[in-house]
């Protein structure tokens, strides 16, 4: 069953999934849609197009949908997607989009959001994701499935994480970081792979040992990274992993990508 605190207001044209709580002093406005079964605990503000998936919690004090933190914002009706099974704890912030970036920010399922966490405007977030406290995104990242962000840290806008990442706390992400990175220090730096994550999706022995073989190959090799770059490409035949990391690189766009402190990676 459904149930609605008294104190809460729910505007006219809003919709509420079976088996949804709404607690105190909640306010949703008239273009939300919230899945069946979940919570919101209470002082949840929820506006614009904002779409919330089935068994989300939501904690006291999150805004969603709240406008774009973007000068080129003019007020238009944009949307936010949450996918089903998010948590997302106290003071958690998620803005809308923007008409030049699409007009959608898009969050996947079974994130976990702690505390003050941001997700910037027109950002694609994945499945399965752990931002941790105060973990914050500019506009415009695009995030893959199974990230972990440190505590404190931030992703510049535009830049993008690749699948099963691990972003240590209290770093400024400001190059693209390959699938299966991990990335730490001040100005956040890629320190090798997330062998951690890498066993917990599965990969066996004789895996992890042929992509951390690429990727020395790549990033510590010698000569110049853009002739080992080219050098490497054979390798995507050799493993899923390796084929991701090179498509990955290949995408690049907006931003450089985030390599070793050590020197070795010099173009």
């Amino acid at each position: 069953m459904t149930t609605i605190d008294p104190t809460a207001r729910i505007e006219d044209g809003a919709v509420i999934g079976e088996g949804t709580s709404i607690g105190p002093y909640c306010i949703v406005g008239p273009h939300v849609v919230i899945g069946a079964n979940c919570k919101l605990i209470g002082h949840v503000h929820i506006t614009a197009q904002t779409s919330i998936g089935d068994g989300c919690t939501i904690y006291p004090f999150v805004s969603l949908g709240t406008p774009p933190q973007s000068l080129s914002y003019r007020g238009e009706l944009t949307k936010l997607e949450i996918g089903a099974g998010c948590t997302i704890r106290e003071s958690v912030t998620m803005n809308a989009g923007t008409v030049a970036g699409g007009g959608v920010t898009r969050v996947g399922e079974r994130g976990y959001f702690m505390n003050c966490s941001h997700v910037g405007h027109d950002c694609q977030v994945g499945n399965d994701v752990i931002f941790a406290t105060s973990a914050t995104l500019g506009g415009h990242c695009e995030i893959g499935d199974f990230v972990f962000i440190g505590g404190l840290s931030a992703v510049h806008q535009f830049t993008r994480i690749g699948p099963q990442v691990m972003v240590g706390g209290v770093c400024g992400v400001r190059g693209d970081v390959i699938p299966f990175g991990l990335v730490n220090g001040q100005y956040a730096s890629l320190e090798g792979l997330n062998i951690i994550g890498m066993k917990r999706r599965k990969f066996t022995k004789d895996r992890l040992v042929t992509v951390r073989s690429f990727y020395q190959k790549l990033f510590h090799g010698p000569g110049i990274f853009a002739e080992r770059l080219t050098e490497v490409q054979p390798l995507a035949a050799n493993d899923p992993a390796i084929a991701e990391i090179l498509a990955f690189i290949d995408a690049g766009k907006h931003r450089a990508l985030c390599l070793p402190a050590d020197g070795a990676h010099k173009s």
